[in-house]
């Protein structure tokens, strides 16, 4: 099964991140790993549903711990 592959607008319905903070994050090199189609500037950008889910879980802060 290949893996699903969304774009910077389906992961601002799925997850809440809007597509400028993600591009920010895109910018900034801290958000989650994503792959761009083309290298231009306007090249297309789209996330493995793996990788946010990674990303996710590399900043999850357990319950008690200093944040």
């Amino acid at each position: 099964m290949a893996e699903e592959l969304l774009s910077p607008s389906q992961v601002e319905a799925h997850y809440g991140f809007t597509k400028q903070t993600l591009a920010n994050w895109r910018w900034s090199g801290c958000g989650p790993a994503y792959i761009k189609t083309t290298p231009a500037r306007s090249g297309r950008v789209i996330y493995r549903r793996s990788a946010i889910e990674a990303w996710l879980k590399a900043q999850t802060v357990p319950a008690g711990s200093a944040a």
